[in-house]
């Protein structure tokens, strides 16, 4: 295949890394957290989606919507039930519970669905269109649109709505935004709302795409996309979409033209190689600490 071809395929799979990895930074940005179960939501969103179409018998777009409602649930009952006690704890204490609600995610959907992996239904038929000798799947063009209007709508909330404002107040000092009259638990869980959701519709667009799903398909992807945040800049949402794009880029490039084999370890390297130039990420900027 051409190369403006594997731009195409590089788009498409660095909108799903993207979505993933703004649930990643907004969480950091707010409470310094990494959600290492993160990318098991995405998992549930795909299941969500999946029991949607099969069982409900509804089309795509509901089952998105649906997707989304399901997974930004499952991230507020998280962050009640497993980060909001521990919020005053060491941070490695949050980190070993993240990565334990990762484990007693995984588990607990192999637990409910099997271990074997499920075929995602075909919710529309995949059509191919040629634009010189480069083909565009409409599953591709899927990918992009809701990508595309899910960030629109993401930046509009965040830019020019009182949450919005409450939340970027909450990132830059929790404790003036609590003086002001902000509840800061309330915004924090409108921030996992907010991330699982975006996570939750890249785990249904992936099960159109690559129609398989299977417990422990978070795993990657999720790890994939954390690095996209800390690539962009974490904390920064921007710099999340970028660091997914750059990853999707670099991981449909190295396969096309390197080694499949070698394509995880050199999207991996990438990230090494960018922080040592710039160790805040793409469009990190260099912040003072408080001690």
């Amino acid at each position: 295949m051409g190369f403006l071809q594997q731009i195409i395929n590089g788009l498409a799979l660095g909108s799903v890394y993207a979505l993933i990895a703004i649930g990643y930074t907004m969480v950091y940005g707010i409470i310094k957290l990494i959600n290492f179960a993160h990318g098991d939501i995405y998992m549930a969103g795909a299941y969500f989606g999946f029991l949607c179409i099969t069982k409900l018998n509804v089309s795509f777009f509901p089952a998105l919507l649906i997707a989304m409602l399901g997974s930004a649930l499952l991230g507020v009952i998280i962050e009640k039930v497993a980060y909001k006690p521990l919020r005053n704890s060491p941070r490695i204490t949050l980190l070993i519970t993240a990565i334990g609600m990762s484990l007693l995610l995984e588990n607990g959907f192999r637990l409910i669905f099997g271990p074997n992996p499920k075929a995602f239904p075909e919710v529309f038929k995949n059509q191919i269109y040629y634009i010189g000798n480069i083909q565009v799947q409409s599953i591709q063009i899927l990918m992009l649109v809701v990508t595309i209007i899910l960030a629109i709508i993401l930046e509009y909330i965040v830019l020019k709505t009182k949450v919005g404002k409450a939340m970027r107040a909450c990132s830059f000092d929790k404790d003036a935004a609590m003086l002001m009259g902000i509840n800061v638990n309330n915004i924090i869980s409108v921030t996992f709302a907010i991330g699982s959701a975006l996570a939750g519709a890249a785990g249904i667009l992936v099960g159109v795409a690559y129609p398989r799903i299977e417990p422990y398909m978070g795993i990657m992807p999720g790890l994939k996309a954390f690095v996209a945040a800390v690539l962009g800049g974490i904390g920064i949402i921007p710099g999340a979409m970028i660091g997914g794009l750059v990853m999707g880029f670099t991981e449909t490039l190295t396969k096309a033209y390197i080694s499949t084999r070698l394509s995880d370890a050199i999207s991996f390297g990438l990230l090494i190689v960018i922080l040592l130039f710039k160790p805040d990420g793409l469009l990190g900027k260099k912040t003072s600490e408080k001690v």
